[in-house]
């Protein structure tokens, strides 16, 4: 462990230490990785030259183009979650599904689908569904548990669902492709959905009564009427996921380019429900203000402890430490998964991905880990850092929303049938990497029939005069 000094496993306990404490993520990692470098200068175990690289990374960061999606994906979250897409789909679909048991837990994970793959942020998901579901399941007898377990978890499906923010990170930071990233999750997010839906399928034939079918007086005729009202709903949102998840896929715009597409269509979307007003772009713009500061701030940070952790061959003694777990590439990936699980305890994911996986990535690709799949798998673990106590901050949410007749107690263990459903997904794509990579298009171009043709130029003849 200390084969390459004391230095890197102490700053690296360091840093978990202040996490641990509660400082703020950005400052702690700064101020941890500049300590260590004077001590590192001082002790002869840095080379300050190192320093010198500190300007050239900051501007290498704010000048990212691919981290410029992120604020245009945000800002097309925040737009959607506050014209009333969500109300409009929760309503129809929970009258499509209103005779069966679990109706309105079938209407909560649909919704929470696509409200996942046209927003992209947790809170916009769980917030919306919370104030609009949570109460009509109290009314008509949903089994309390069951009840904010199904919204919490259809909320984080957000965070495995294109356009993820946390892909858009993932990639950056395993210098992968957005695109190979968002085809990649396509898989793990179609069967997150299948497996929670098969788990209210299992409930509604055990115990029925914890999850009743919605009365027949509060219930709409099956109609075109009904029908063509959910589709209204569902139809644009549709358009708007090809636009930019479609756009990206089939290499006609870049993820900032296809942020910006969205960005848009968003305000367009919202204008089609009559609901695009001032007020509702300046929260949006202020939201993705926050959060941009708070992710560039972190980048920051993080660079400052990442340069100093190099400087003192920390990624070698990280590379020594994982590589020789038993077990090779699947001792790692068990590993791996144990130690982002009861990190994502502690730690938002945006300071995972910044700060543990660029320490990981080179590990990973030296065993031969494909990083798509890497990211993808560690993209589905991190899903649980929204789920499970004490920080899980869907259940935080949902605590904010709920009526105070609502125990937290109930939102804590309602939410435990669904972290454990979500460590199941961690399992099979462990089990079946094609899951993600089916979806990749890994085609080699084949070198050997390429002729190049260079040219010749016939120069000039060269006339120097009459000899003398």
């Amino acid at each position: 462990m200390f084969s390459y000094g004391v230095m890197p496993p102490l700053m690296f306990g360091t840093m978990i230490c202040f996490m641990l404490i509660g400082f703020p993520v950005a400052f702690s990692l700064a101020a941890v990785g500049l300590f260590f470098g004077v001590v590192g200068i001082l002790t002869g175990h840095f080379d300050p030259s190192f320093l010198q690289a500190l300007p050239f990374r900051f501007y290498g960061t704010i000048s990212n183009d691919l981290l410029l999606s992120i604020p245009f994906f945000t800002f097309m979250g925040a737009i959607l979650e506050r014209c009333g897409l969500a109300e409009d789909l929760l309503e129809g679909t929970g009258q499509l599904f209103g005779k069966v048991p679990g109706g309105l837990a079938y209407a909560v994970i649909i919704v929470g689908a696509i409200l996942g793959a046209i927003t992209g942020t947790v809170a916009a998901s769980v917030i919306a569904m919370g104030v609009i579901s949570l109460p009509i399941m109290i009314r008509y007898g949903y089994d309390m548990r069951l009840a904010t377990g199904v919204i919490a978890a259809s909320g984080t499906i957000t965070q495995l669902i294109p356009p993820s923010l946390v892909l858009i990170v993932l990639a950056d930071q395993l210098g992968r492709s957005v695109g190979d990233m968002y085809l990649g999750a396509i898989g793990p997010s179609i069967l997150q959905v299948a497996i929670f839906i098969l788990y209210i399928v299992f409930l509604s034939i055990m115990r029925p009564n914890a999850m009743p079918p919605l009365p027949a007086d509060v219930r709409e005729p099956l109609n075109w009427k009904l029908v063509s009202r959910v589709l209204w709903g569902m139809i644009p949102s549709i358009v708007l996921i090809f636009l930019v998840l479609g756009t990206i896929g089939m290499g006609l715009a870049t993820p900032t380019e296809a942020g910006a597409m969205g960005a848009v269509g968003a305000m367009v979307l919202a204008a089609l429900h009559k609901r695009l007003t001032w007020p509702l772009v300046e929260q949006a713009m202020t939201s993705t203000m926050r959060l941009t500061s708070m992710v560039v701030f972190i980048l920051i940070g993080s660079t400052c402890f990442s340069l100093v952790f190099q400087g003192m061959d920390g990624a070698r003694w990280i590379e020594h430490l994982l590589t020789g777990l038993p077990g090779g590439a699947l001792g790692f990936l068990i590993f791996v998964n144990i130690f982002v699980f009861f990190l994502a305890f502690f730690l938002d994911f945006f300071e995972i991905a910044f700060i543990i996986i660029p320490l990981l990535a080179p590990v990973a690709s030296k065993l031969g880990i494909d990083l798509v799949w890497f990211g993808v798998l560690l993209c589905v673990n991190m899903q649980t850092s929204f789920m499970h106590p004490p920080f899980g901050f869907a259940l935080f949410y949902l605590r904010g929303i709920a009526p105070p007749e609502v125990k937290s107690s109930d939102i804590y263990w309602g939410a435990m049938p669904w972290v454990f459903m979500q460590i199941i997904l961690v399992v099979i794509v462990i089990w079946w990497p094609g899951l993600v990579t089916y979806w990749i298009d890994n085609s080699v171009l084949d070198t050997t029939n390429v002729k190049i043709d260079i040219p010749q130029i016939e120069m000039p003849k060269l006339d120097f005069g009459p000899s003398k």
